[in-house]
């Protein structure tokens, strides 16, 4: 697969499960013509994903890769998915609430042009119920990080991060809202950077382009306040 180029705007794909809320944020980045990710695809594993008629109404590309059928071989069901999104000649790849575990084969095949957000600062809290047990653990801070995907589950190497306060009386679901305000805000600014060239994976670590305006740095903690 060829890199990304910073001249022409990357294919991107957009995969799904449920509403798409981080879908909608990035179509709208994206709806720029200076942003360098062109999303031409929203795909779902789930025939009744609500992002899926979103998508439909932007005029974007949709597929429906209903995993039921594959039952327990989730890399034929892979293979099946793989195979729709190299038919719109995808680059680049981004989980927004995508509920499907990769298994190493797939993300063998786009290691380092698959991308993730995880509503939490990794590498504290991988995996789910991120908000009930980041109170839980009684941590003043909490966020969400978007990081490439390998195939060990929320331990990619992090591309950016946006952190916000844990406040008295905050339940999972008020911090939650508050940490999504955040993950609409993060993700098409992580995914800008990588689309545009200005970071990459290299191995485990994220290698950011000399004398770019535009890294990872700048996204490293944006808290706001409350």
């Amino acid at each position: 697969m060829s890199n990304p180029s910073q001249n022409r705007r990357v294919r991107t794909a957009v995969l799904i499960s449920g509403r798409g809320s981080n879908m909608s944020a990035l179509l709208a980045a994206a709806a720029g013509e200076d942003f360098p990710a062109n999303i031409v695809l929203v795909a779902t594993n789930r025939p009744d994903a609500r992002g899926i008629t979103t998508a439909q109404e932007a005029g974007i590309a949709t597929e429906i890769v209903d995993h039921k059928p594959f039952g327990r071989d989730r890399e034929a069901f892979e293979q099946t998915l793989d195979a729709r999104l190299r038919a719109h000649g995808i680059e680049l790849i981004c989980l927004a609430g995508f509920m499907r575990i990769l298994t190493p084969w797939f993300v063998e095949r786009w290691l380092g042009k698959l991308i993730n957000i995880h509503p939490s600062l990794l590498p504290s809290f991988p995996g789910t119920d991120t908000h009930a047990r980041a109170l839980e653990a009684g941590v003043r801070l909490h966020g969400c990080t978007v990081h490439f995907v390998e195939p060990e589950v929320d331990a990619g190497p992090i591309i950016a991060q946006a952190a916000v306060p844990v406040l008295s009386g905050d339940t999972p679901d008020i911090l939650s809202q508050r940490i999504l305000v955040q993950e609409h805000l993060l993700y098409p600014r992580a995914l800008a950077l990588v689309a545009g060239g200005a970071v990459r994976m290299e191995g485990r670590r994220v290698i950011t382009k000399a004398h770019t305006d535009t890294t990872p740095a700048n996204l490293a903690m944006a808290v706001p306040s409350f």
